[in-house]
């Protein structure tokens, strides 16, 4: 079974990322792969309860993930109708693009930190579609912002569901993982940025031009400061609300949703029917790209298949036999996290080391922060960020292994170098 498993995974992970020489959409592979994944696990299981309460478990985590998806997409849309991402395209001037894009990764990164990576990535490549007219300025940009959120996510509890994950259990502590990945997630940054701002020097920015609809409404100004300040402020205030009522992510940025609703009903409630429908959620709905939300489900599913049958518990079990190293062993970790999920991996990792071994804040809880936060950023689809910008921008998978990688890895060992050399030297 377990043969059968892998050897599907991978076929699975293969034709997503053919997905343009084959001309298949990722989305079917995905579905193909997660059907029989469960499929073959379910068939071979001789407890089919246990199959049915693994898949419900998997199914619950993997919808949370798509809600807070779509709540997400939809916040932004509904900005989008309102043009409200002018109060901040207006406000940018320069004309460098290398000087938009040290703006746009330091944005990425501390704005990461507070909301979380998969909501920054949302935001911000919605963002350069304002900004940018060029398509390959506009893949450049969404690959740096996938580095710049996964980095500004690991070093604190609330930026990437990997180090919520580790702080909800205990490995580590809020203010200590601030104050020991903060430089090494900076430099996981600035490597990057540094080499693309390099290749860009001189180059211009060139904007798209304005549409102008004569058919449709324009929104006032006050009603476009309304809904991006509310539809930013929501966005903002979902890490608040999972810290304070300890409810999942989704359950706030849905709650947030009904409110922008509410809101934007209200404003618009003295226009015709014609004149309001843009500005409706019902329309912003129909915008979110649904093909990336049914790949995200397909993706995730499969992933847990390996994650209940075992397949990643054994994978970190034989690393510990064979590797041995600490440091070298959370490093392929970080490595693998570019391929599976983060979440999972982590998972198992938390399961397979103990807490009276391993305390609170020890390297290997917080150097493991590190490498499955940021080493997602190393492939296209090994976070839920890259995953965002993939479907909101169409990037071709080896578009990103060519372009990207390289840099990701760039700064994915740079941030590392620094984290190992402090502890060897300074410890705790």
């Amino acid at each position: 079974m377990l043969t059968a498993l892998v050897i599907v995974f991978v076929l699975a992970y293969a034709a997503i990322a053919l997905e343009h020489p084959l001309k298949i959409n990722k989305s079917a592979s995905a579905l193909i792969g997660a059907g029989l994944l469960w499929t073959i696990y379910a068939v071979s299981s001789a407890d089919a309860h246990l199959v049915g309460e693994n898949l419900s478990e998997s199914l619950m985590g993997t919808a949370q993930i798509v809600f807070f998806l779509m709540g997400a997409m939809t916040i932004v849309e509904v900005i989008d109708a309102h043009n409200g991402f002018e109060v901040i395209t207006s406000r940018i001037k320069t004309t460098k693009l290398s000087t938009l894009m040290w703006m746009v990764g330091f944005v990425s990164f501390f704005l990461s930190s507070i909301l979380d990576n998969l909501t920054t990535t949302i935001v911000m490549v919605s963002l350069m579609k304002k900004l940018l007219d060029k398509r390959d300025d506009r893949l450049f940009f969404a690959g740096i912002i996938v580095i710049a959120a996964n980095a500004g996510g690991a070093w604190t509890p609330i930026g990437d569901v990997t180090t919520t994950m580790l702080w909800i259990g205990g490995q580590i502590t809020a203010l200590n993982i601030m104050k020991e990945l903060f430089v090494p997630s900076m430099i996981n940054l600035l490597v990057p940025l540094a080499v693309t701002a390099f290749l860009l020097k001189g180059k211009p920015v060139v904007s798209p031009e304005r549409q102008s609809d004569s058919n449709r409404v324009a929104s006032t100004n006050a009603e476009r400061n309304i809904m991006f300040f509310l539809g930013l402020g929501i966005l903002v205030a979902v890490p608040v609300f999972k810290t304070v009522t300890h409810l999942p992510p989704f359950m706030g940025i849905l709650f947030g949703l009904g409110i922008l609703w509410l809101v934007g009903d209200l404003l618009h409630r003295d226009k015709s029917d014609e004149d309001k429908d843009h500005f409706t959620l019902v329309h912003a709905l129909s915008k979110i790209d649904m093909g990336s939300i049914v790949f995200f489900i397909g993706i995730l599913l499969a992933v847990a298949s390996l994650e209940h049958t075992h397949i990643l518990t054994s994978l970190a079990q034989w690393l510990d036999a064979t590797v041995g190293r600490q440091d070298i062993i959370v490093l392929i970790i970080g490595l693998v996290s570019a391929v599976v999920d983060n979440v999972p991996l982590v998972a198992a990792s938390m399961g397979m080391y103990d807490l009276a071994q391993f305390p609170a804040d020890s390297f290997l809880w917080e150097f493991m922060a590190y490498c499955a936060g940021t080493g997602g950023s190393i492939l296209i689809i090994g976070s839920a960020a890259g995953v965002a910008a993939m479907g909101l921008e169409k990037i071709d998978f080896f578009w990103y292994m060519k372009k990207i990688s390289g840099l990701a890895l760039l700064g994915y060992f740079g941030g590392a170098l620094w984290y190992i050399v402090e502890m060897r030297l300074f410890g705790h």
